[in-house]
């Protein structure tokens, strides 16, 4: 039931209705229409809004440079037809959400920016950062309104509109999302949460009914798009970059005000407003940071845009914009046309990128903890702790649990052929665990055989190569006290069958700008799953289709979006 009231008997009705309504106000010039809904619930604890400081001006249209806050107020754009296009089973049970929420006008209005939740108060953050290495000032969100926090199951999670129209950080941006990457993000969301990468959520995508102007290759064709919104979620959407833009601006009341906030909310055990307390913050960071990173190596993901205001303090992969897996295996290739030349965010890079951008974290932290050197030696461990975490993980991949001192120089090995021929890192280690220790190495190699793109051309050099590596990988089998049937099902939990290849994403781009928004819940039904055979989905177990190679949205991408 909508009813129509004068703003004052808008307020008497938030404030005389039975408390345990769920009610939302939609802003429409002249008049405000609240609708009450018995149906959905949502628990809201807000407390980044509430208790760091604000920027005292509430004109969200107004792009301006915001000084001595870590926010300001925003209200979202109203799209002028939202409808649903596809919703995160997994991130509605997350907040205590049905199917049958999802398919209510209450959901679709709240996660369209149509209407505002009763009692909370959107926002976007103020933030800096260094992008491609060099620093830009304020950035912020230009177009990412924070709707509220909820608490469900003792869990937080700040819910995000990606897309929603201006904010004082858009710039000369219009603060719009368009379909094609509204799509990339919401899948490529819950497929990295099913691969195990730390990652932030997506519960909803929403078409706007507008349409959105966009220069995809920025090369001067610019061209009309349907407008998206994407609702993220994470339990907080901190950056490196809220620290570092408090840090250039000598703020370090302010500075210190936000790092004790984060500790306190996000990082327990951890005491806050002390030396000691800063120094274990960013420690523990830098954990997180390496971990995300090697499950990005593990996986064969490539990020893009690197930048440290797209590094969450959490730890959590962010910001899906122009990423990509690997596909012929490739440590210098980056989806980023932008960085085409630099390749600065390069696959091979990530983890030295990673750390560069700790440094600029321990930069901003400086000010507040006092003295360097404990700050240099968490970097320096990073350093260590990444060599060998890395050598654990690749040994996962292998399939070799037992610690050899050998096992490097196995490792360099397979890296090193893979540079000879155009190989499917995907598709090679899943075939790589049906090696059994009683194959001779040349059957070894025909085992992984659907993985290279062009078998044809592999010299008898090249095959000479890999089946010398063949034999030393066999024989260090061998060493593995499991059964093979062992080995193949803990390598099968380490290396994914099916990842969100740009081509495939693309294909369900192409479709849903037809009309046809089928392929989106196929492959987020088929990433939910990563590591299980689905044989009737082994058309996705396969290398990029020729046509794919140079394809835009198939190959590389820009940041327009």
């Amino acid at each position: 039931m909508l009813y129509t009231y004068t703003m004052q008997e808008c307020i008497e009705t938030l404030q005389n209705k039975i408390n345990n309504l769920s009610i939302f106000v939609i802003p429409n010039n002249r008049e405000y229409k609240c609708k009450l809904n018995r149906s959905m619930k949502l628990n809201i604890q807000d407390t980044f809004n509430k208790v760091l400081p604000a920027d005292p001006l509430s004109d969200s249209t107004v792009r301006r440079e915001v000084k001595n806050a870590c926010f300001s107020h925003v209200q979202p754009t109203a799209p002028s037809a939202p409808s649903l296009l596809h919703v995160s089973t997994d991130m509605l049970n997350n907040l205590g959400l049905s199917e049958e929420d999802a398919s209510s006008d209450f959901f679709k209005n709240i996660f369209s920016g149509t209407a505002i939740l009763d009692g909370t108060a959107p926002y976007s953050m103020c933030y800096g950062g260094h992008q491609f290495g060099h620093w830009a000032g304020q950035l912020g969100d230009g177009r990412a309104i924070n709707l509220a926090e909820v608490v469900h199951n003792d869990q937080r999670w700040a819910l995000q509109l990606k897309g929603a129209g201006p904010t004082p950080y858009s710039r000369g941006a219009d603060g719009f999302a368009v379909l094609r990457s509204s799509i990339r993000e919401h899948l490529c969301s819950e497929s990295m949460f099913h691969l195990g990468v730390p990652t932030t959520r997506s519960l909803s995508l929403m078409l706007t009914g507008d349409q959105v102007m966009r220069d995809v290759m920025y090369d001067g064709n610019s061209a009309y798009e349907p407008g998206a919104v994407v609702c993220r979620a994470a339990e907080s959407f901190i950056r490196f970059g809220n620290f570092q833009i408090f840090a250039s601006r000598e703020d370090y009341d302010n500075l210190r005000v936000l790092a004790d906030y984060t500790i306190k909310h996000f990082f327990p055990g951890i005491t806050a407003g002390t030396k000691e307390g800063y120094v274990q913050f960013f420690k523990e960071v830098s954990n997180r940071t390496l971990k995300m990173v090697i499950d990005w190596q593990r996986v064969g993901f490539v990020h893009g845009v690197m930048n440290t205001d797209n590094m969450s303090i959490l730890g959590l992969t962010i910001d899906y914009g122009p990423y990509g897996w690997l596909e012929g295996y490739d440590p210098k290739w980056t989806p980023n046309t932008t960085d085409r030349n630099q390749r600065r965010y390069r696959y091979g890079n990530q983890p030295t990128v990673a750390l560069w951008n700790l440094f600029q974290l321990a930069n901003a932290l400086h000010p507040i903890i006092g003295e360097g050197k404990p700050l240099e030696e968490i970097l320096e461990a990073y350093k260590a702790d990444f060599s060998e975490l890395f050598v654990d993980m690749m040994r996962k991949k292998l399939g070799l649990a037992i610690d050899n001192r050998g096992d490097v120089e196995l490792i360099d090995g397979i890296v090193q052929l893979f540079a000879l021929s155009e190989t499917d890192m995907t598709i090679f280690f899943r075939l790589l665990s049906t090696v059994l220790k009683v194959d001779a190495s040349a059957n070894a190699l025909e085992r992984v055989h659907k993985s290279f793109y062009k078998p044809d051309e592999l010299t008898d050099d090249i095959k000479n190569q890999w089946i010398k590596w063949f034999d030393k990988y066999i024989e260090r089998l061998h060493d593995e006290t499991i059964s093979d049937v062992a080995r193949m099902e803990n390598m099968n939990r380490t290396n994914p069958k099916y990842v969100l290849r740009n081509y495939m994403a693309q294909l369900a781009i192409d479709a849903a700008e037809s009309g046809d928004y089928g392929l989106i819940d196929e492959l987020y039904t088929l990433l939910r799953n990563p590591y299980d055979d689905q044989p009737s989905q082994e058309k996705w177990f396969a290398k990029r289709p020729e046509w794919a190679r140079h394809k835009i949205g198939s190959s590389m991408l820009s940041c327009s979006s």
